[in-house]
């Protein structure tokens, strides 16, 4: 058997000072910290209200828009509508939402935050967003442009499915 190769110190240095000059590495090291935070902050607001980021961002939304109806709720996440009904059905067995049906086309569910969903939202002390929307929102349109074309190249040079596009943070 062959004994393992050590290497010496100044070749670390040298292999470590290639790496933080690649680009790529550099890419990367930018994504895991943007995971990293992402993950952080999900789990910081479930310890505070024992409610995930996506159910969060549900609850806020009926507060400013009493009466959503689903579709009207999944766009306003830009997720797709069966994953916002599934949401729904989840916040309804929670008791934090009610549907009702009411007007000229009983089809129509119409949202309502109850009172349990009102204090799941007082424990976060205002409008729930997410650390990342909430960022890239605080970015000039020249800039969320530019980040939009590169990752479009990134996108294309992974083969990247377009259906985890609007599929909430939380879940992916």
């Amino acid at each position: 058997m062959k004994p393992a190769r050590s290497r010496r110190p100044g070749q670390v240095a040298t292999a470590t000072a290639r790496a933080d000059a690649d680009p790529a590495v550099q890419a990367l090291r930018r994504f895991r910290q943007i995971f990293a935070t992402v993950r952080t902050h999900f789990r910081q607001v479930e310890q505070i209200t024992g409610t995930g980021a996506a159910q969060l961002r549900a609850l806020s939304l009926l507060r400013e828009q009493p009466g959503l109806r689903i579709s009207a709720l999944a766009q306003a996440m830009d997720i797709h509508q069966s994953t916002a009904s599934n949401l729904v059905k989840t916040l309804v067995e929670r008791k934090l939402v009610i549907g009702a049906r009411n007007g000229s086309d009983a089809r129509v569910l119409h949202l309502n935050l109850l009172p349990a969903g009102e204090k799941v939202l007082q424990r976060l002390q205002g409008h729930y967003i997410g650390v990342l929307p909430q960022a890239l929102q605080t970015l000039p349109p020249a800039v969320l442009r530019r980040l939009n074309t590169d990752l479009d190249l990134l996108l294309d040079a992974m083969q990247a499915d377009d259906t985890a596009a609007r599929s909430p943070l939380a879940s992916l």
